[in-house]
Order: structure tokens, then sequence, then C-alpha cells
């Protein structure tokens, strides 16, 4: 932990939003797997302060909601009225007073809505205003474009900060400059207070603007300094659709590189998109087109992709995910998945199982060897080891009322096209015939067939579609040959298929 621990860390969130266009505070919009807000507080989090604050305002209600999921610690200050930053960083030093809580040290204050703000940027803040011993200290950037932003202006003999003008309110010259505000800033709790008594707001907003406290204390003396960010890009704010696209770009690319120098393969990362929340571990291959979200982890040597969709999902070792969409599974080390299978939460695929095309796999356990290659679906069921599933199999585990489960145990052979009509346990060793409904328990190692049996009606074609092209091709059918008329009598069978 660094030794410039904050007293307190305020975060602005009071804002509407409105260029967002949603229902939705703009704060609570979402990249990579966390709120704006959640970013920030993450963020902050990191310097260990002795308070978080978080200024709430519109939507209040719903924003504390959320703070309480992300970070159960934090305090919330209202902004009732939005009467400018100054105001909002006023209702939060007054929400720890009137707590009992004295402020004594640096206050850093950052906004809700910067979710590129790394805690290593936060740090050096607050390490260069401890170090710098200064009043304030503004974070800046030096950005290629600086329409909308504050800009810092120094005093052009010794280079420290005069003033911080509002775009609205700047010069010509002032708006030319390109060093600009990023709305962070580390500050003296003490002198924070006392300046925030003295802001006005004979501005064009008529807001009481925190950015005046820098010249409120230069003018009583006190030093203002800047620590200049290393990429400008960390202070983006985010203000519409477009420039929350832009910041998970951004982000993306952050943690796709972070993957990538860790030991992952990425083979195409401009179609590829990762949550922060995501671990991996070494010599893992991502394929094009892959997402791979929430609490998903890809274990040693395992493949993922290509266009496959990982949501809260563990990936053993070795294994192999192709073309898949999963939520909430647990595959196991080499096992093989895909393409085109759907597993939805409460899916264990045992070591080495395999799940093929066209397979969807619910609150099921299917163990170590086992397969179930292409056209199912299963359901609230437990497969032992190493038996197999035949093509077009279902799990019928719903009533109408109530799920039930199905257990088929180990060294099964399941024939095609069968339902399993839960609660039903199939025995170890057990084998069914193709085209049976298992209403009834089969015992280990027995055959159960349960279906109805072949009748061939003979000349049914002629008599009913005479005249179609059936008919004809089963007129011209060689006499004696497989399939026709005349080879013989109807049957039935009894195996496993």
């Amino acid at each position: 932990m660094s030794v410039n621990r904050p007293a307190a860390v305020v975060v602005l969130a009071a804002g509407e939003g409105t260029r967002m266009k949603s229902a939705t505070p703009k704060v609570l919009h979402e990249i990579c797997g966390r709120s704006l807000l959640g970013h920030v507080v993450a963020a902050s989090r990191s310097l260990s302060p002795e308070h978080l604050v978080v200024v709430v305002g519109h939507a209040r209600e719903q924003v504390a909601a959320h703070l309480a999921e992300v970070d159960a610690d934090v305090r919330t200050a209202v902004q009732y009225e939005q009467n400018g930053t100054g105001h909002a960083v006023r209702m939060a030093l007054e929400e720890l007073s009137g707590s009992g809580v004295a402020l004594d040290g640096t206050v850093v204050v950052t906004c809700g809505d910067t979710p590129l703000l790394t805690s290593e940027t936060l740090q050096a803040l607050a390490d260069t205003h401890a170090s710098d011993g200064n009043a304030v200290t503004v974070l800046s950037a030096e950005v290629p474009d600086s329409t909308g932003y504050g800009r810092i202006v120094r005093d052009p003999e010794s280079g420290a900060v005069t003033a911080i003008v509002e775009h609205k309110d700047a010069t010509p010259e002032q708006r030319a400059l390109t060093e600009i505000n990023s709305g962070v800033f580390a500050f003296d709790a003490q002198l924070l207070s006392d300046a925030l008594g003295k802001v006005r707001t004979d501005n064009s907003q008529g807001e009481e603007y925190l950015t005046d406290v820098l010249g409120i204390l230069r003018s009583a003396g006190h030093r203002v300094g800047a620590a200049v960010a290393g990429d400008h890009r960390e202070i983006l704010g985010i203000n519409n659709r477009v420039q929350l696209a832009e910041a998970r770009a951004l982000l993306n690319g952050r943690l796709l590189e972070r993957a990538m120098l860790a030991g992952v393969t990425v083979v195409d990362p401009s179609s590829t998109w990762l949550d922060v929340s995501v671990s991996y571990e070494q010599d893992v291959l991502v394929l094009p087109g892959t997402q791979l979200t929430g609490a998903t982890h890809l274990a040693a040597g395992c493949e993922v992709g290509p266009n496959s969709q990982l949501a809260d999902t563990a990936v053993g070792s070795g294994a192999s995910v192709n073309n898949t969409v999963a939520s909430g599974a647990e595959i196991g080390a080499g096992a093989k998945v895909g393409p085109f299978t759907y597993l939805r939460p409460g899916t264990k695929l045992g070591v080495t199982s395999k799940v093929g095309g066209f397979v969807e796999i619910k609150n099921a356990e299917i163990g170590e060897g086992s397969k179930v290659p292409h056209l199912s679906y299963v359901g609230d069921a437990s497969v032992g080891e190493h038996s197999n599933i035949g093509a077009a199999t279902v799990f019928v585990n719903y009533d109408g009322e109530n799920k039930h489960r199905t257990s088929i145990g180990s060294h099964c052979k399941t024939g095609a096209d069968n339902m399993f009509v839960a609660p039903v346990t199939v025995g170890d060793g057990a084998y069914t015939a193709a085209g049976s409904v298992i209403t009834k328990d089969v015992p280990a190692g027995s055959l159960a067939v349960a279906r109805g049996q072949q009748r061939n009606i003979a000349g049914w074609v002629a008599r009913k579609r005479p005249g179609s092209a059936s008919a004809r091709a089963a007129e011209s059918a060689p006499e004696g040959a497989p399939g026709s008329a005349s080879e013989g009598a109807s049957g039935s069978g009894d195996g496993a298929g």
C-alpha cells in the first residue's frame, strides 16, 4: 500500500446524462462487464482511502442500489439539485462531517463516467500531490482536440497552474490550449472545505464550479500543481453512445493486451471481447469471434472458439470449445464441445467428455468420457462415466408443473431417437433400443425396448396414390430387390441402435 493513502475519495455521479438518451442512468451503462461507475469505484478503492463517497442525484435510488452490490462499504451523499461540481463535493464533505468524520489529509475527487482511468494514474496523482506539497493538484492531459474541455491555464514564466477555464467561458486564446482538465483532483482536505464556501456562481451556467477552488487557493498564496496523465485516453468521459462504444473498444484492447502478455494467444483481437472479470492461464488459444464474459476462467492449454460466447463458465485444461454458447457451465479437462452447442446453467461436463453438434444441456452432469454427440437435449439429468447418448435423444424433464430428473448409469448405450420421461433411471451397463420411449426404470445390464412393432401394408401406394411418381417407382422396382414388395415379409428388430 502506498504511504499516500487519501483521507477520502469523492466520486461525482449525480448527473442525468441526457445525451445517452436512455432510461438507464448514464453511470450505470456497462462496458466490459462493469458499469461506468463500477470501473471508477474499483480504481478508487485501489487507493485504500479511509472513506469512499459517491455523490448521487438523478435516479439516486437506482444508483445507490447498484453501489450496494458492487462495493458495500461505499457511502453516498445526495445532491438534490444539480448546482455544479463544487456544490456536489460540498455535499460529500457535509455527509462525512455530519457523520462525525473530521477529514485530515488528501481528498481525491473523480468523476463517475471515466471508466478508463486506472488505479496507477490515480495513485500517481496522490503521490505527486504529496511530494510537491500542493494545496490542490489537478490531473491534466494533452489532447489532440480540446473542444468542450476546461483548459489548464499556466503562468507563462513559471509554468505553474493559474486557473482552469471552462470551454464556454474561455477566450479564443484559451480555447487554443491543448492541456485540459480531466475533472480529477487531489486537495488538501482542510483547504478544500474552506475554499468551497467561497465559490461563486457568476458564470454562464450559474453553478458552483469546483475548478474555481484552484484560483481561490492560489490567490491565498497556496501552491497549485498538475500531474499530467501518461495517456490522455484515460481521462475520456462518456456522454453519449458513440463515446460509450469508443471506451469499450479501448478498454477491451487494454484487456486483450494484458491477456496476450500473460501467455494467451488471441488470433484476432478485433473480433474478440473480454470482461474485466475473465481470468486465464498460459497457452490458452482464443479463436476469432469469441466473447468471454463474467467470471469465465480458461485453464492452461484450452482452446475456445471460433464464434463462441462463454459467460461465467470454467473451461478445463486442454478442453476444446467450438461455436458454443455457454452460461454458468463447467467444462472438464480435455472435454470437446461443439460445434453449435448450447450449455445452460448447471451444466457440468466431466474429464474427456464430448458434447457435439446441435446439443443443448441444462442442469445436468455428464460423466468422465461420456458422449452426447449430436442433436439431443439433456436437461435435469446425470450421466455416468463412459456412456453414449444416441442421436436425437430427448430427456423429457417437465410435466407442466415440476421438473424431474433422469439418471443414466455408467457404460450405458442409449439408442437413437430415445425419449427418457423423467423421473426414470437407467442402470449401469444397460442398453435402450432405437426409437424407444423410456418411462420405467431399466435395470443394470438390461436392454429396454419401448416401441410399437413395424407393420408393412403391401400395395398401399398403388391403391392410395395411383399414377404418382412413387407408384411408378414402386411398379418399376426389380422383383426380389431389397425393399420390393416381393422381397420379404415385414419384421421388427430389437437392437439398441
